[in-house]
């Protein structure tokens, strides 16, 4: 019983760590202008600097790109061995229903997520308005492609968070409401 309560504590350690990673991933920055900063962008020689912003936003979202992809991955990982763990606390006699909802929840949001993350795929090998180094071609097309991915990325983000969120309520309240009792008559 010591090693499946190890097991299990284990188990749901590392199921919080992925959803917590899943939700704090940084999908874009927001930058506001200052009030004396001109309503549109820059045209002639001054576009080197929006190139040089768009080309550092063009690697910054790959990388949250790619960031996302190991989450996911984990996440799909977790939730296997999250539902291995289940079926063994079902037939232990364990009431199970809640955790196995919010698992199920998560696992859906995760099988959205990943169609829409292999659309995002084809934005950066398609990467228009950029080159094959990354450098700024086309401005009005890198500013879309930037939107685009940016876009993708957020919108997984808000496919996989809730489901996460709810999915370490439904662990925590399972943890609590399964606590092994203090039998040792000790305080400690």
């Amino acid at each position: 019983m010591k090693k499946f309560t190890t097991l299990f504590k284990k188990t749901i350690l590392m199921a919080l760590i992925a959803a917590l990673a899943l939700a704090a991933l940084p999908v874009t920055n927001a930058y506001a202008s200052g009030l004396n900063d001109p309503a549109d962008p820059p045209a002639g020689d001054e576009t080197g600097r929006s190139g040089k912003r768009l080309e550092r936003a063009w690697v910054r979202l790959q990388k949250a790109y790619e960031r996302q992809g190991r989450m996911l991955d984990r996440a799909d990982t977790m939730a296997e061995k999250m539902q291995n763990l289940i079926n063994r606390m079902e037939e232990n006699g364990k009431d199970v229903t809640a955790l196995q909802a919010a698992l199920d929840a998560f696992e859906d949001a995760l099988k959205d997520a990943h169609p829409i993350y292999e659309s995002a795929k084809g934005i950066i090998n398609a990467h228009k308005g950029f080159d094959d180094e990354g450098k700024a071609t086309d401005r009005e097309q890198a500013v879309e492609t930037v939107k685009d991915l940016g876009g993708k990325l957020k919108e997984i983000r808000g496919i996989v968070d809730e489901p996460g969120k709810a999915l370490r309520e439904a662990i925590k309240a399972f943890r609590e409401a399964n606590r092994p009792v203090d039998t040792s008559g000790a305080e400690g």
